[in-house]
């Protein structure tokens, strides 16, 4: 699937015009994007403590670093498996049992979850008329909003069965929901909620800041404040769907991109140049952890 994805994004360039992108390209802001990107991660770390340390468990810093890093590697290989490496890595070297450095991970998860829909809702306000400008020109109003109507009578009398349910899938339904819920109140019951949710902004703004950082490395690309936040979450989405966005990220986000009327080679070319920082850092730092790790715990 990566490699026929790769190869229907190098069909909107050239490999020649691309790599001349790359050479042209001005690093330095390439770099101060890949700088916010590390920021977010050594806060990912940080905000971990505060939901270990409800359970008795105080980690080393640098355990917590390494553990992030190489929970990334390996999700480039498979994905998911990043959060079930970063917590066995606790387990071996911190002595915090599995199931419950998995549960906080998984808790994680949610808050970065409200996080992404945040983003979207902001783009959604932002945004407004564009988006709005779009639907219309391409989709009948009249059919959207009876689409809408239908959806939300639909997802009430959905959510009536599952409230019912004692059994079966809807009872797995209702059981995974009753979960998400009480994790994100769990998060406002800890002791340093403030911290954790400071921290969960912080990361989200980083990553807002590493995508904005690297649009100026391109030369003569300029991208509206909207358009930002609706590539950034294109290319948001193409990382949740693939092994760290292969092939997808560049064609999510020149898709985006070209909504804005931008051309279709820089924007291809922006992607990926975008993906491929993201990757060699987490190549790098990755790589990095997995040799680090033996030897920062050697005794």
């Amino acid at each position: 699937m990566g490699g026929f994805l790769v190869w229907y994004s190098l069909s909107k360039i050239s490999i020649d015009v691309l790599l001349g992108y790359f050479k042209e390209a001005n690093y330095s802001w390439i770099f101060l994007g890949l700088f916010f990107g590390i920021l977010s991660h050594l806060s990912r770390a940080y905000r971990w403590k505060f939901m270990l340390e409800p359970l008795g468990f105080k980690p080393k810093f640098t355990n917590s670093v390494l553990a992030v890093l190489v929970g990334y590697l390996v999700n480039l290989a498979l994905p998911r498996a990043g959060e079930i490496s970063r917590a066995t890595v606790m387990t071996n070297y911190e002595k915090i049992p599995f199931e419950k450095g998995f549960g906080t991970i998984v808790a994680e998860r949610i808050a970065d979850l409200i996080m992404m829909l945040s983003i979207v809702a902001i783009t959604l306000f932002v945004q407004f008329d564009f988006i709005y400008e779009l639907l219309t020109k391409n989709f009948n109003p009249t059919k959207i909003a009876i689409g809408i109507v239908i959806l939300i009578i639909g997802f009430f009398i959905f959510s009536s069965f599952v409230k019912k349910a004692e059994s079966g899938f809807l009872l797995k339904i209702k059981t995974f929901v009753t979960g998400l819920i009480e994790g994100v109140t769990s998060i406002f019951k800890m002791k340093n909620k403030w911290a954790f949710i400071f921290h969960t902004v912080f990361i989200w703004v980083m990553y807002v800041a590493m995508f904005w950082a690297t649009i100026p490395a391109i030369n003569g690309l300029e991208v509206p404040f909207g358009g930002i936040l609706i590539g950034f979450i294109a290319g948001g989405f193409s990382i949740a769907a693939t092994n760290g966005g292969i092939g997808l990220y560049p064609i999510a986000v020149a898709g985006a991109l070209a909504l804005f009327n931008i051309a279709t080679e820089p924007a291809t070319a922006f992607g990926w140049i975008m993906w491929t920082a993201q990757t060699a850092m987490i190549i790098v730092f990755g790589g990095l952890a997995f040799l680090l790790l033996p030897i920062v715990n050697k005794k």
